[in-house]
């Protein structure tokens, strides 16, 4: 092959190595978050609300069966708020300030949610099998 014939062969453009186009533009959302990663943050939230963790030996433990829709609510509740404050970021950093604002949501709503309950617990008069189980140990 002459030289003048390798100087007029076309040279394919460049691929990258998932097979896309590198001209073509490289599109990244931080918000909304996936569906996934919405799990995933209820996940840590009944593992929170029901597991050994400071925030039960403080507060008290959520019992399993209460735990889970408490942190649908806490999550749907924080996410709902980051949407009306946030909506639809228009660039990374809108959307990573909408992110922020959704994980201190999450964290704010958790604290409320124990300290409530805690404060419920205690404004409950005992029950009637309390003093009675009191009084059969000190017999």
């Amino acid at each position: 092959m002459a030289t003048d014939e390798l100087a007029a062969a076309p040279v394919p453009a460049p691929v990258s190595p998932a097979g896309g186009d590198q001209s073509a533009a490289f599109s990244f959302s931080i918000w909304p978050p996936t569906q996934r990663t919405r799990d995933a943050v209820v996940r840590r939230l009944v593992e929170t609300l029901a597991g050994d963790t400071i925030l039960c030996k403080r507060y008290g433990a959520v019992p399993a069966a209460d735990a889970e829709p408490a942190a649908r609510a806490i999550e749907a509740e924080a996410f709902d708020a980051a949407a009306a404050t946030g909506g639809a970021a228009a660039s990374v950093e809108e959307g990573i300030e909408a992110l922020q604002f959704y994980s201190k949501e999450v964290s704010r709503r958790l604290l409320d949610f124990v300290k409530s309950r805690a404060a419920e617990a205690k404004a409950e008069p005992p029950s009637e099998e309390a003093p009675a189980a009191a009084e059969g140990e000190a017999a």
